[in-house]
């Protein structure tokens, strides 16, 4: 484990980007530990949009979409954590336009956006993956005749207890969940959890209890609370709350949900209105209050993510350019903008 000069651990950022808009591809960053600022140190163009990322288990490797419209994904090994390096040639999930991917086990999932479908790729010794062992298509559409013609699934996450996948999927509005083998944890379609027709499920995201989830939509700018039972696999609805004012001028398109490790606030983001929601949350996890939104330092924020100790949320800014990072008051939950760094077409931000 690399540490500075006074012994204390190096932590890194992996930033990935669209290349074929401009951006550097995948860019590492070394992580000030006082106030989380981002220096970047490297850039690799090896991989093709290599717009969403994920860290292995043991934090060894990285693992990248390549966002185009054949799909693949790409392994890269972090023995030097500076300097990743390719374990191998990009893999094709046979699915188009993947926009995020997860590890469950042995196995690395991909949510394959323009085919509507779930990829799962057996992860070898070492950490470089295999040609998919299984694809999984989604089925429906929605009443938006443009976004809703047909399934389109844009992230799956594991839960808590490591026993399913859920995948939102913005096409169906719904999120599709999968049980994991128990012996060989290779994933199998579970069920299938309908969400309001037309709110474009996005992405989801826990509480730290295990017990509720959150779904980020995308065709209204709201979130939907969930209650979610680990033992059966079930997610159920409760409610929807809105995650820009009332009133708010021009339409929204949110982005990337975060809660904070105590489970007293999440945060979304939002682009069109390009700012950074607060909203606060009861002991339960049922009652979500907005509490205000704060600009999120340039435009598009395609991503929001913690840092390592959860005092700084960090926004990839698509169409700015910029990756801005931002210090949470820990009272009330509200960002405040410390500092941003220039990365072409920035999409994505992760943390070892």
């Amino acid at each position: 484990m690399a540490k500075d000069s006074e012994g204390q651990r190096r932590r890194w950022a992996y930033i990935g980007s669209f290349t074929e808009a401009g951006g550097p591809g995948l860019t590492v960053a070394e992580v000030d530990a006082v106030t989380g600022a981002l220096t970047p140190v490297h850039a690799t163009d090896a991989v093709v949009n290599p717009s969403y990322l994920a860290l292995s288990p043991g934090g060894d490797v990285l693992y990248a979409v390549s966002e185009t419209d054949e799909g693949a994904v790409a392994a890269f090994s972090l023995a030097d954590p500076a300097r990743p390096a390719l374990l191998g040639p990009p893999v094709p999930v046979r699915g188009d336009g993947p926009t995020h991917l997860a590890t469950a086990g042995p196995w690395l999932l991909t949510a394959n956006y323009g085919s509507g479908s779930v990829s799962a790729l057996p992860v070898r010794m070492g950490g470089a993956v295999g040609a998919p062992s299984a694809v999984f298509p989604h089925q429906g559409g929605g009443p938006v005749p443009d976004r809703q013609a047909g399934p389109h699934a844009h992230a799956v996450v594991p839960d808590p207890t490591g026993r399913w996948l859920l995948a939102t999927d913005l096409g169906t509005d719904s999120v599709w969940i999968y049980g994991t083998d128990p012996v060989t944890g290779a994933p199998g379609p579970h069920g299938e959890a309908r969400l309001r027709p037309g709110s474009g499920p996005r992405h989801l995201v826990f509480h730290p209890r295990g017990d509720r989830a959150y779904v980020l939509n995308e065709l209204e700018p709201t979130v939907t609370v969930c209650r979610w039972d680990g033992a059966t696999g079930t997610l159920e609805p409760l409610s929807e709350t809105r995650v820009v004012p009332a009133g708010a001028e021009g339409p929204t398109y949110p982005s990337a949900p975060v809660v904070s490790a105590d489970g007293r606030f999440l945060w979304a983001a939002n682009r069109g209105h390009d700012s950074v929601a607060t909203l606060s949350l009861d002991s339960s996890g049922d009652e979500l209050v907005l509490l205000g939104t704060v600009g999120c330092g340039g435009h598009w924020p395609r991503d929001l993510t913690a840092g390592p100790d959860g005092r700084v949320l960090y926004a990839a800014n698509e169409r700015s350019g910029d990756v801005t990072w931002f210090t949470v008051d820990p009272d009330t939950g509200i960002p405040a903008r410390t500092g941003s760094v220039a990365i072409a077409a920035a999409s994505c931000v992760v943390f070892a």
